[in-house]
Order: C-alpha cells, then sequence, then structure tokens
C-alpha cells in the first residue's frame, strides 16, 4: 500500500510543485511545495520499503525535477512534467514495496 502513497506524493509534488510556481509567480513557493511532498515521499517509502529504495525513489524524483527543464524545451512544459511524474510515479511503485 505504501507504494500507492509514495507514488501519489510523487506525482503531487512534480505537478503540484510546477502548478504552484506557476500560478503564484513563485518559483520558491513551487520548490517548497515541491520539497514538502519530497520528504513525505521518501518516509512514506522508507517506512514500507527501507532507506535505500527509498533514497532511489527520492533520486528519481529529484532527477526527474531536474529532467523536466530541457525537456520543456523539447514537448513543451506541461507535457514534460507529466513524462517525469508518470516515471517517477512508476519507479515508486516498482521499488516503493520490499521483495519477500
Amino acid at each position: 500500500m505504501s507504494s500507492i502513497a509514495t507514488a501519489t506524493l510523487t506525482t503531487a509534488g512534480l505537478i503540484g510543485g510546477f502548478q504552484t510556481a506557476r500560478t503564484t509567480g513563485s518559483r520558491p513557493l513551487g520548490g517548497a511545495v515541491l520539497a514538502a511532498t519530497g520528504a513525505a515521499a521518501f518516509a512514506s517509502c522508507r517506512k514500507d520499503a527501507g532507506t535505500g529504495r527509498a533514497a532511489a525513489v527520492t533520486a528519481t524524483y529529484l532527477v526527474g525535477f531536474g529532467a523536466s527543464h530541457p525537456l520543456a524545451k523539447k514537448i513543451g512544459a506541461w507535457p514534460a512534467v507529466y513524462a517525469v511524474a508518470g516515471a517517477t510515479a512508476l519507479t515508486a511503485l516498482v521499488l516503493g514495496r520490499r521483495t519477500r
């Protein structure tokens, strides 16, 4: 169940952070949304899957955020955000549970 919560949080962070920055015109506020949901996603994932997997999901989250910027120049801002959010959510679903 935690992998679904983690995937939801990473998606909310990437999409919500971008929407917040765009709507308010405040990149720092968008970054705060991104950071808060990223921290919550890490905690959610760590609880069920361990620190190593949570770190991998968080790394994907951060790389996705960074990759969305150059990707936006090629396919547009929203499509880029949706693409990296989807890739990050998939990573969270795969890594968000311990294999038993």
